[in-house]
């Protein structure tokens, strides 16, 4: 996690320098709502793993993006 990154959860972290302030996943540029889209776009955690989309994230990167949504949501 960078000096600015303020933790969201484990896996997820925000800061105002980096992808426009919006959620990501720590240690990449990859924000939360691209995963969730192609989540609900009916990709399965395998593509969205894979060198065609995100080759950096893994399995618990992907379901800590749903986790996240689904406090975000509470």
């Amino acid at each position: 996690m960078a000096i600015n990154d303020q933790a969201l959860s484990e896996r997820i972290v925000v800061s105002r320098d980096v992808a426009h302030g919006q959620p990501r996943v720590a240690g990449t540029r990859i924000m939360v709502h691209l995963v969730l889209d192609l989540l609900a776009g009916g990709k399965t955690i395998s593509e969205i793993t894979s060198e065609d989309y995100y080759p950096d994230l893994t399995t618990d990167d992907v379901l800590a993006c749903v986790a996240y949504a689904n406090v975000s949501i509470l």
